[in-house]
């Protein structure tokens, strides 16, 4: 196999494969990028038996080919290259020879027949999303994906068809419950409920980060494909039951506050910095027209400050994670947001006036 390639057209795409495989590996295949040449083609596949990203890019093909090779020392050689230069890579006794001007690299290979076999079976259930809403459940969700590997079935988002017929993206860890529905794309009616791994959200969010156009979605009962440019990733998916989430959304509440979103995350911000590491607790205090943050550690320092707020009800207290809160207001789409409130002890509603697409619930604290 030989080739050469821009330094730039094989950072990218070594970029998006790279970023899958372990650092750490017992197994020495799954340390490697399968790279295979032919007809002006490029193209990289990389795993860790969970998830797998292919892509492809345009070269110059002397002689075709496919090897494997360490996907992180590539990546790191590329990187490390001056930029414009013409990258070569020819392959012969076991061994790749990597070199741009004056620089080159032997690397060692290792035959494409131990690479495992990547899934190619059908996917019963296929639609498109945009680019856009996929970015869009991925953002309004993953931050309150568990990382608690007891309960690994909150290891992921809850993606399914919810009882209203719309796509619906869940993830909670206990403490948070975010939520986000859309309207349900063409052939998504029959899908399957799938709960996608940690891992797989944030390797795809990260492919969707300069992408616009349609992602193709194929769904099993234990795979999801992503297809979108030259770029595809498949993963397994968590197989457990995600609990029914409904239970835990309040009706009800009806003591409302709302405000501005950037002053008070702001606000939140200052106050914490005085909460103690562990908890990161802060306390709301709300009266007609005002809301007071406070914070206190155990060495005697404190903090407060005041908030214009549009509130009306009973003077109440609550106390909140700050980082929580600043996850939750981070995802509110709108300048204002909105706490719909029962008492200190009951769980909140948060979400954008007026939003009926997306909303958050969280917890409260004793503080």
């Amino acid at each position: 196999m030989k080739l050469t390639i821009d330094r730039m057209s094989l950072l990218r795409p070594l970029g998006h494969v790279q970023s899958v495989v372990e650092r750490r590996n017992t197994i020495p295949i799954l340390a490697n990028v399968v790279l295979r040449a032919e007809e002006g083609e490029l193209s990289l596949t990389a795993t860790d038996m969970d998830m797998d990203i292919a892509t492809e890019v345009g070269c110059l093909v002397m002689t075709s080919g496919t090897t494997t090779m360490s996907a992180h020392l590539l990546y790191d050689i590329a990187r490390k290259l001056p930029d414009g230069a013409e990258v070569e890579i020819a392959v012969n006794d076991g061994h790749a020879m990597v070199s741009a001007g004056r620089s080159s690299f032997r690397l060692p290979t290792l035959p494409v027949e131990d690479f495992p076999a990547i899934s190619s079976n059908e996917l019963p259930v296929n639609f498109s999303l945009t680019a856009a809403d996929m970015r869009d459940l991925i953002d309004a969700t993953r931050f309150a994906i568990s990382t608690e590997e007891t309960r690994y079935y909150l290891n992921g988002i809850y993606i399914h068809k919810a009882e209203s017929g719309e796509l619906c993206a869940v993830a909670t860890d206990g403490h948070r419950l975010a939520m986000t529905r859309q309207a349900l794309p063409s052939g998504a009616a029959q899908m399957p409920s799938i709960i996608l791994p940690r891992k797989a959200v944030s390797e795809l969010r990260k492919l969707l980060d300069d992408f616009d156009g349609d992602v193709l979605v194929g769904l099993s009962e234990t795979r999801a494909e992503f297809r979108f440019g030259v770029v595809r990733l498949t993963s397994k998916l968590i197989d457990g039951t995600f609990p029914d989430y409904t239970r835990v959304i309040p009706v009800g509440n009806d003591r409302i506050m709302q405000v501005d979103v950037s002053a008070f995350s702001a606000a939140v911000d200052r106050v914490s910095t005085i909460a103690s590491e562990k908890s990161r607790s802060v306390k709301m205090g709300l009266r007609s027209g005002v809301l007071t943050l406070s914070a206190s550690n155990t060495d005697a320092s404190s903090a407060t400050e005041e908030l214009e707020v549009s509130y009306d009800g009973p003077e109440m207290e609550i106390g909140f994670n700050a980082r929580y809160l600043l996850d939750i207001a981070g995802q509110v789409n709108s300048d204002m947001v909105e706490f719909a409130l029962a008492d200190q002890g009951s769980p909140s509603l948060v979400r954008a006036p007026g939003d009926e697409a997306s909303l958050f619930v969280l917890m409260p604290m004793r503080v």
